[in-house]
Order: structure tokens, then C-alpha cells, then sequence
């Protein structure tokens, strides 16, 4: 009878919950029994185990009772990340392997039935959990994941290409791999290595505002919302150029700092989508319009990201808005106010950050050409009010700046020189931010009530500006609250230390309602 203990890490949204790996060897009738509320991915690692380890020239028990046990047993355990502690738990039962070297590791990957090891999702997860609580620990991984997760700073990460790379490592003094090995599956120099993150960082790649020619009203619009950390809705006819200009709204935003880009990548990395070209970069994420609530703000079992925490720290750009379901558009209300999502399923709960800017576009009617100079619009009345009712009126009211965009002329496009680069544009925005947080610790669109009332006090034209406005265009609280903090942010571009009338005039403008 032998046991051997292998520590690893469950993930459940961004927490990674430490699991350890039991396994016991016993006489008896053979077996092998994974236990532990392990899901159906993580019980077929038995046979890519088994294969795994027969098939890189290794013994594997075949004639014991194998009890495999992931504790804690109430922590629900999926993916294939577990294939590598089980394995190596089997090992060190068996003796192949010493279980005293295993101390101060913890191992995650998935093994092929040859005995490579295949990438995980959440490495970076996992690397950061260890960071955040001060574990000082080795994480081993597979050599693609070991990449992402070596970006956490102070990392101690180990890269193995298969399983014999790590077996390796943890035999009895003097021990060998086993007799014919060397020559067929000899790890290579290179298996096992410990990862360094890059020195640097590549630059950010963005698409450049200088493309859009035009549109100085809408740029002013966009350095406003990327100053202030404000969301956009802009309206316009079909090819106006509203994409466009959201493709280009994350160049504007401030660069990353490397708390927000781990916090980012870390969401990435548990979706599966991170790209170590793109660290550093802000994220623009862009679903389609049939997408549903799940896609948008996550769920499934396990709970999983959505779209909104995909854009953390970025930007989540919706096109053609009305046409999402109701349901998935009135799912992004408390997000877009509390910048989290919790996702509360009958068996677990998880908690996901979402703290995006949204830039939303939309035609002003069905047919699109509704004010348009170039078309007549063929859209009754009634067909443009159902048309505009499908976003409703607490949704807009969480938007704070709402923009035309008009169509650019033939000749504007074809002989305009190109406007104002996005880096010209980002340097007042980052001057703009940055006297903010020395002002109040926060953008402004993160001020509160008292918040506001303290940094975004009006002289008493611009309070008279603001009652008139707030009567005349029907505002509530939240609206009223929401033109204060863009007009603290036009003060802030002007570098101005008070909010004026001029300030609060440009903010109104940016609160008007859908025409209809």
C-alpha cells in the first residue's frame, strides 16, 4: 500500500483554489478511480493517463487498485489541466519517482496519449493567484503555457515539453529512464527550462485615427469618453464611418499599466484567447449582434467570461446596438455601473471584473436614413419609435455621451488630407487623465455623489445652465450626475481647475435624446 500527494490549482472564474492530488495504491481487484467532483473531461483523463504513461516507456500498475482523490471534494474540478498531477502522483505511488522532491511544485497540464503535454487555459490565472497570496512555490506547465503565466512578475515557472522532461527531474538519485528510452523519447536539452518574461514589452499596435477623414466632432467626442473613462452611443447612417471609429477608440485610451494588463491577460488566459502579441495592448472586444446574454456577460458550467469581461480595461464595442436581444443589452446595466459581473448559478458562484468602456453604434431607424442628406428616409413613424424603444431608457441613461455621425461627402473622403493622428490626440488624453487621478484618485467617470459635488462644483451660471438643461430635456439623477462628470472632463482637456459654462454647454450637447 503507498500514497503520494501533488499539488495543482482548480480554477473557478478568476480564483485558483489549491487541489491537491491523492493517490493510492493498494492490492485488490485492479481498478482505477478518479473521485473528487471531478467533470466529465477531468474523469477521462484515466485513459489518457494510462496511456500516457505506458507510452513514454513507464510502468504503469495495472495489477493495483488505484484510487485517485482531488481534494477539496466540495470544488468542482474540469479541463484536462489535472492529466500531469495524476500522472505524476502514479509515479511517485509506484516508486518511480520520489515523492519528497515533489515538495514546493505545483504541476497543471494535459497529456497526449504519447505523453506530451498540451497547453492549458489559465496558466496566467494560476501564476497570478500564487502572486497575489505570496505563495512561494514552483509552477510546472506546459512549455506554450509556461509563456503567458511567466509574465506575472516574480514568477518562479518551469516549461516542460512531456512527461519524461519532468519525470526527469524528480527520480531517484542515480536512476535512469527506463532501457531503451534514450534513444526513442530521450527528452530534448531544451524540454524542461525555467521561463523568464520578455524584457520588453512590444509596442502597442492600434489603428490609427489619422484613417478617418472627417468627423471632427465625433474624434472630439471620442478624446472626451477616452479622458473621462466615459461610454459612447454614436448615431448615423449606414457607412458614415461609426465603426470605424470605434475600431480606433482603444490607441486613445492611456497606456496599460501592468497591473491592468495582467488583470486583462488573466481573463484571456482563462478563455483561451490570450496571445502573448497582444500584451500590453487594451482589448477591443466586438460581438456579434445575435449574441446572447451568456455570450455577452458570461455563465455556463463552469461559469466562463463573457464578451464585457473579455474588454476589461479595454473596450467593448457593440455595432448595429438595437439589433441585440433585450435581454443581452439589459444585462450590461449593473456592469457598466459597478465595472463587475457575478455570475450565481444553483451549485457555485463566481465573480468575474468588467470594467470596460462601452462604444455602441446604431442607424437612427430602420432603414438608416433617417436626417439624411443624401437619402430620404422610408421609415413610418411607428417604425422608428419601435425601432428606438428597443434600447430602453435606463440603458441610455448609463451612456454618457450620445453623438451624431454624419455621412462624409465623396469629395471630403477622396481630398481631405488625413485628420489628427491617434498619438497627437493621446497625449491630451493622458494629461487629461492623469490631472484627474492627481486630483481625485479616479477618472472621472468613477466619481460618486459626494465625489462629484466636491471635484465637479459649478459656479452659479453653470449651475443655472445645468437646471434649465436637466428641466428642459426631462434628465433624472443619474443623467444630471452623468453631464457633470463629461463637463469635469472638458474642464480637464482645457486644463482648467473649475467647471465653467462653457464646459457644462459642450457636456449638454452630448446628453440629447434619440430624434424621433
Amino acid at each position: 500500500m503507498s500514497l503520494s500527494l501533488v499539488q495543482s490549482r482548480a480554477l473557478l472564474g478568476l480564483e485558483a483554489a489549491s487541489v491537491t492530488v491523492e493517490v493510492h495504491l493498494a492490492n485488490g481487484l485492479p481498478s482505477f478511480t478518479l473521485v473528487g467532483l471531478a467533470e466529465t473531461e477531468v474523469k477521462e483523463a484515466r485513459e489518457r493517463v494510462r496511456s500516457a504513461i505506458q507510452n513514454a516507456g513507464l510502468e504503469f500498475p495495472n495489477n493495483k487498485k488505484i484510487v485517485v482523490n482531488l481534494a477539496p471534494a466540495d470544488l468542482p474540478k474540469d479541463s484536462g489541466r489535472f492529466d500531469l498531477p495524476i500522472a505524476l502522483g502514479i509515479l511517485a505511488a509506484s516508486g518511480q519517482i520520489q515523492p519528497a522532491l515533489l515538495a514546493g511544485h505545483e504541476f497543471a497540464g494535459e497529456l497526449s496519449l504519447s505523453g506530451e503535454l498540451r497547453p492549458v487555459r489559465g496558466a496566467l490565472a494560476m501564476a497570478l493567484a500564487l502572486h497575489t497570496r505570496g505563495i512561494a512555490t514552483r509552477l510546472v506547465l506546459p512549455a506554450a503555457s509556461a509563456q503567458e503565466a511567466a509574465l506575472v512578475p516574480g514568477s518562479e515557472v518551469y516549461g516542460a515539453r512531456h512527461l519524461l522532461d519532468v519525470v526527469q527531474r524528480f527520480m531517484p538519485e542515480g536512476a535512469a529512464l527506463p532501457q531503451g528510452e534514450e534513444q526513442q523519447q530521450q527528452p530534448a536539452a531544451d524540454g524542461w527550462a525555467r521561463v523568464h518574461a520578455a524584457a520588453a514589452a512590444p509596442a502597442p499596435l492600434y489603428a490609427d485615427l489619422a484613417d478617418v477623414k472627417g468627423h471632427a466632432g465625433a474624434k472630439r467626442a471620442l478624446e472626451i469618453a477616452a479622458a473621462g473613462g466615459h461610454s459612447l452611443l454614436m448615431v448615423g447612417e449606414p457607412g458614415s464611418g461609426k465603426s470605424m471609429l470605434a475600431q480606433r477608440f482603444a490607441g486613445l485610451l492611456p497606456p496599460m499599466s501592468v497591473d491592468e494588463a495582467l488583470e486583462s491577460a488573466a481573463v484571456a488566459s482563462l478563455a483561451g484567447s490570450f496571445s502573448a502579441a497582444r500584451w500590453m495592448n487594451r482589448p477591443t472586444s466586438a460581438p456579434h449582434h445575435t449574441s446572447s446574454a451568456v455570450a455577452l456577460v458570461g455563465g455556463g458550467s463552469p461559469p466562463r467570461p463573457g464578451e464585457i469581461s473579455q474588454a476589461h480595461h479595454g473596450v467593448l464595442f457593440l455595432d448595429e446596438f438595437p439589433e441585440f436581444a433585450r435581454s443581452a443589452l439589459e444585462a450590461l446595466r449593473e456592469p457598466l455601473e459597478t465595472g463587475t459581473i457575478t455570475i450565481a448559478r444553483a451549485a457555485r458562484r463566481a465573480e468575474f471584473p468588467a470594467r470596460f468602456q462601452l462604444v455602441a453604434a446604431m442607424n437612427p431607424c430602420p432603414c438608416g436614413y433617417l436626417g439624411s442628406t443624401l437619402k430620404a428616409c422610408r421609415c413610418t413613424p411607428d417604425q422608428i419609435s419601435r425601432y428606438q424603444a428597443k434600447l430602453s431608457g435606463p440603458l441610455l441613461d448609463r451612456i454618457d455621451l450620445h453623438i451624431e455621425v454624419p455621412a462624409v461627402s465623396a469629395q471630403q473622403l477622396i481630398d481631405a488630407p488625413p485628420g489628427e493622428s491617434t498619438a497627437s490626440i493621446r497625449t491630451r488624453v493622458v494629461a487629461a487623465r492623469e490631472f484627474a487621478v492627481q486630483r481625485q484618485g479616479s477618472p472621472n467617470q468613477a466619481l460618486q455623489a459626494g465625489a462629484i459635488d466636491k471635484h465637479a462644483a459649478l459656479d452659479d451660471a453653470a449651475r443655472k445652465f445645468v437646471y434649465n438643461a436637466a428641466a428642459k430635456l426631462g434628465w433624472s439623477a443619474r443623467s444630471t450626475h452623468r453631464a457633470l462628470k463629461v463637463a469635469r472632463t472638458v474642464a480637464d482637456l482645457a486644463g482648467a481647475e473649475s467647471v465653467g459654462v462653457v464646459h457644462v454647454a459642450e457636456a449638454v450637447q452630448y446628453r440629447r435624446a434619440l430624434r424621433n
